[in-house]
């Protein structure tokens, strides 16, 4: 384990405490996830900087709309049938 030692607003520290978010594993958990949003992001940039330099054409947004809520019927089928 490595220990840190972070400085936080006067407003902000007694109410991570609180909220219970000043624990190791809190801070693990919330580590964890920003770790893995940034990843999920540089990832979906790299990948859209490359769509781009396909020439590959925008999809319209009612098309996008409808793929969307294409898969969250799928879903809910799929989470009825269990």
């Amino acid at each position: 384990m490595t220990k840190i030692q972070i400085e936080l607003p006067n407003a902000t520290a007694p109410a991570a405490h609180e909220a219970g978010l000043l624990t190791s594993n809190a801070l693990d958990r919330l580590l964890t996830n920003a770790i893995k949003r940034r990843q999920t992001a540089d990832a979906l940039l790299s990948m859209a900087g490359r769509i781009a330099g396909a020439g590959v054409a925008a999809m319209p947004m009612d098309e996008i709309d409808a793929e969307v809520k294409a898969i969250r019927a799928e879903r809910r089928r799929r989470a009825g049938d269990h």
